[in-house]
């Protein structure tokens, strides 16, 4: 199979441009299909960390406008060398998803090569992650991918952080719902504003997705039906006009509540291995923190 190039959107969009995907996320909903198309992998862009050693940062980039998709580790969801499992999701969201995970490297990594690779309705595409210069990426560079602008106190704006109450390590049965909760503190920055009505009919994270401190729980790992009770708002490009998305246009956050705690009522409708992720972002940057969830039948 002959090899398909990096898809480094972090490096692209700090020299001015939108992305690879730019003129695939540009169609209208009506000429996207919803079901039966693939996943592609994205490398974003790698980030030094004090240490010496380097996170490798990966998104991806689900064809499809409805369908979600779970694709257990292994031959069809692995990153290698060192993988298969290196942290990456096996819950795949529709549309374009941004900075999902880091997959952290050694300073001496040099010139290999980190590779993701996912087969999705029986087509393969990986993604290379390098410690090329052009590919550098910071949260500067993140901000400009969200807002595709440079707002006020974009350069001062901090991650917020998140920290879940309890062990990070649950046990339940299915339809026996789990508590979660999260305090989040943030500075305050970008101020709040509502998605731009720009946004209708595109699916491009780039077109001005709401700014202000959002928050939501969500499944990252694990196969099967999974509601939260309060309803959480989706985490991915959804420009339609019924969507509780922070793309759609007139989307703004929700009130924060003022002791900063984000609970959730989390119940799942089959057995298995979960991990349940709960983010925090400001319309710039985001944090996240992961609950590992053990579902008996």
């Amino acid at each position: 199979m002959p090899r398909s190039h990096p898809i480094a959107v972090a490096a692209i969009l700090a020299v001015g441009a939108l992305g690879v995907f730019t003129a695939q996320e540009r169609l209208s909903y009506p000429d996207q299909l919803t079901y039966g198309q693939n996943i592609a992998p994205a490398f974003e862009g790698w980030e030094a960390n004090p240490d010496g050693s380097f996170n490798m940062v990966f998104g991806y980039y689900n064809r499809n406008r409805i369908e979600e998709l779970d694709v257990p580790i292994g031959p069809n969801n692995s990153i290698e060398p060192g993988g298969p499992d290196q942290g990456q999701p096996t819950h795949f969201f529709p549309s374009r998803n941004m900075f999902v995970f880091r997959v952290k490297v050694p300073k001496d990594f040099g010139n290999k090569e980190l590779v993701w690779t996912l087969m999705v309705h029986g087509k393969t595409e990986r993604a290379y992650a390098t410690l090329k210069p052009d590919y550098v990426l910071d949260d500067f560079i993140m901000h400009r991918n969200y807002t595709n602008t440079t707002p006020k106190g974009i350069h001062e704006n901090k991650r917020p952080v998140i920290t879940v109450e309890g062990d990070s390590r649950r046990t339940t049965r299915v339809g026996q719902p789990v508590m979660l909760s999260a305090h989040i503190t943030d500075d305050g920055l970008l101020k709040p504003r509502p998605a731009a009505s720009g946004n209708q009919g595109v699916q491009v994270p780039g077109y001005s997705p709401a700014w202000g401190l959002r928050v939501a729980w969500f499944v990252y790992r694990g196969a099967g039906p999974v509601t939260f009770d309060p309803e959480q708002f989706k985490i991915y490009p959804d420009t339609r006009g019924n969507a509780n998305s922070p793309w759609r246009p007139g989307w703004a956050p929700p009130p924060l509540p003022p002791d900063g705690n984000f609970p959730v009522k989390v119940t799942f409708g089959a057995p298995g291995d979960f991990v349940v992720r709960v983010m925090a972002h400001d319309g710039g940057v985001a944090s996240y923190q992961d609950v590992n969830v053990t579902v008996a039948p």
